[in-house]
């Protein structure tokens, strides 16, 4: 599992996909989570804007990332 480093909190979800480099565009990541690519904590997610914070795991394409405040 990766952790990801946040300053801030929440983040909106599309907007770790794309800064991280599991995709191109926040385009593209609003596609894939709405058509139920991405799963956040064990469930999957298909609220684009979902507001993520410290602790929350994202699994996408057989990556796990786990944010963390610092």
């Amino acid at each position: 599992m990766r952790q990801v480093d946040i300053t801030r909190e929440p983040v909106e979800l599309y907007k770790i996909l794309k800064f991280e480099g599991l995709v191109s565009t926040g385009g593209e990541a609003k596609l894939l989570i709405g058509d139920g690519q991405v799963t956040v904590n064990g469930e999957v997610e298909t609220r684009r804007r979902r507001k993520m914070v410290n602790g929350d795991v994202i699994e996408f394409r057989g990556e796990r990332l786990q944010l963390r405040l610092v």
